[in-house]
């Protein structure tokens, strides 16, 4: 996990080009947080994850191949595994449940990730409260 001098690594995971583009803008303006890496879809998501070992995976629901909530179970596996936020551009609630079952910290709908919501849902997975 990562150490308080050091930036929090996010891996972004998305099929669509612009909001992988999007959330790095968040996460690169977002002081205490750098881009680890990018994922198109789920099975390169899982190698870089054992690649980078990146502290926090913004994981999108539906993508090609595996989708992001069986993505999320075999990362939240691992040994060592990264805090994961599962995201979608569908504001349904019913994400939630199926995202935290499946080892994801929370669900955030696309809609309100920003600046704040990274810094909340970090120090969340830090304090222990999602």
């Amino acid at each position: 996990m990562n150490n308080d001098d050091s930036p929090v690594r996010v891996l972004i995971v998305d099929d669509q080009t612009p909001f992988r583009e999007a959330s790095r803008m968040v996460v690169e303006l977002s002081d205490g947080f750098e881009v680890a890496g990018e994922a198109a879809d789920g099975e390169q998501a899982i190698a870089l994850v054992g690649e980078l070992r990146p502290d926090l995976v913004l994981m999108d629901v539906q993508m090609p191949g595996i989708d992001g909530i069986e993505t999320t179970r075999r990362i939240s596996a691992m040994p060592e595994a990264p805090v994961v936020v599962v995201m979608s551009t569908h504001e349904s609630g019913d994400y939630r449940g199926v995202a935290e079952a499946a080892g994801a910290l929370t669900f955030v709908p696309k809609s309100q990730f920003d600046m704040d919501t990274l810094v909340d849902v970090w120090q969340a997975a830090m304090s222990g409260s999602a």
